[in-house]
């Protein structure tokens, strides 16, 4: 077995190499100012696919396929990559191609999913046992599997990623360590705990406790409770706006989310939405969220200004997780880059012309040299195929990386 503080040591060390390299990058390249849009990932539970929605037109522009009966969803801290639960697995889903590039075997039922703030871990709560599976994001192997209480279905991180917070089926909470994966804490906090959610700040952690229709609020450095907040009629899940004055709570049986001002703890409104509500979501700005209706196979789009629906999207078959990323299709190629660097498979120098000719592209793209951008993109191309022949990258490696450029090239709208 890998000693655990060896293990810490390196995780140390890795996360470290992918600061410093991203800075030196940034530093000594730029990045380039391709416009980024905001996407809504809707989890299509009733067609085991995963849809796209552009949410500056509210309409679905891509359908990702080839999953299995998923429920959650997460996006990487660089919106690279997805990472939704299936029956027993979970599946990878690139957002430059908007494709599947890798499926991790779990255990059994999984359901909540959460990412560690450097992008490194992804955390799988096991319903249907007792188990946490932690999966390395950068080979997307299982790396650890933690017991914890029977039933998890809900998972939460604290947002500077020291803690992961685990209920069980009887309403206890394991916390996890992040740093040594071992359960350093179980302690009591509902009769049955459903959704999660920290403010900002990582002060408290907000709970939807879906048998007594409450919300409880728990202090994180004490891990007691300080408020009970009646909700609505079997509150499901639970998100907090970006600024952290707002709790919004889906009531699964009551058709509505209940928002809750985190100052007072209190619900100041119920805004009205589709049937089974199951999940939240908010804009980078917080100006509006997106909630999922499961009976009803729409999206409700509640402006948060007014605490009204504005818009309703169709599409999802049984809707069920939902998150929102900002792609630039730029920076999601460099991100990719960058995972080969900081896992030693390509040099710093490797990576750096790589990086150098996307940035290229996206600042010619920016200046409206399209020509210009898609022939840095083909000279990128050519150079990935290069380090494929000469065995630097293995074609698993490489491909993603050629499919990303592709991807730019058909956007841009290249011959």
């Amino acid at each position: 077995m890998t000693n655990l503080t060896q293990k810490f040591s390196e995780l140390c060390f890795g996360a470290t190499i992918r600061v410093v390299t991203f800075a030196l990058f940034l530093v000594v390249f730029g990045v380039g100012a391709a416009k980024a849009q905001v996407n809504a990932y809707v989890v299509s539970q009733g067609n085991s696919s995963v849809l796209v929605v552009d949410t500056s037109t509210n309409t679905v522009t891509a359908t990702v396929t080839g999953l299995a009966v998923p429920r959650e969803i997460a996006a990487t801290p660089d919106s690279a990559f997805l990472y939704v639960t299936n029956f027993n697995s979970v599946s990878v889903i690139d957002t430059a191609t908007n494709t599947v590039v890798a499926n991790v075997p779990v255990g059994n039922n999984p359901i909540g999913i959460v990412i560690t703030p450097d992008g490194q871990f992804a955390y799988v709560a096991n319903n249907a046992g007792t188990t946490v599976t932690v999966i390395d994001t950068t080979t997307n192997t299982v790396s650890v599997t933690i017991t914890v209480g029977p039933g998890p279905q809900s998972i939460a991180i604290t947002p500077d990623g020291a803690l992961v917070y685990v209920p069980d089926a009887f309403g206890n909470f394991s916390i996890i360590d992040t740093a040594t994966n071992t359960v350093t804490a179980t302690i009591p906090v509902g009769s049955a705990p459903s959704g999660m959610a920290f403010t900002p700040d990582g002060a408290f952690l907000y709970m939807t406790d879906f048998g007594p229709n409450n919300v409880k609020v728990l202090n994180s450095t004490t891990n007691t409770v300080v408020a009970t907040i009646t909700a609505g009629n079997r509150p499901f899940s639970v998100e907090i706006t970006p600024d952290g004055a707002f709790a919004y709570v889906a009531n699964l049986l009551g058709n509505n989310v209940s928002v809750i001002d985190t100052a007072t703890n209190t619900v100041t409104t119920t805004i009205p939405v589709g049937s089974f509500p199951r999940d939240i979501a908010f804009t980078p700005d917080g100006a509006f969220a997106y909630v999922t209706n499961f009976n009803d196979n729409n999206i409700s789009v509640i402006d948060t200004a007014t605490n009204t629906v504005t818009a309703t999207i169709a599409g999802p078959v049984r809707p069920w997780g939902i998150v929102l990323a900002r792609i630039d299709p730029f920076q999601s190629l460099i991100a990719k880059i960058q995972a080969l660097v900081a896992a030693g498979t390509l040099t710093q120098n490797q990576g750096a012309g790589l990086i150098d000719k996307v940035n290229q592209a996206s600042v010619k793209f920016d200046s409206g040299q399209t020509s210009a951008a898609c022939n840095q993109l083909n000279a990128f191309i050519n150079q990935v195929n290069a380090f494929i022949s000469s065995g630097t990258l293995t074609l698993s490696q490489g491909q993603p990386l050629i499919d990303g450029a592709n991807a730019i090239k058909a956007d841009i709208g290249c011959p």
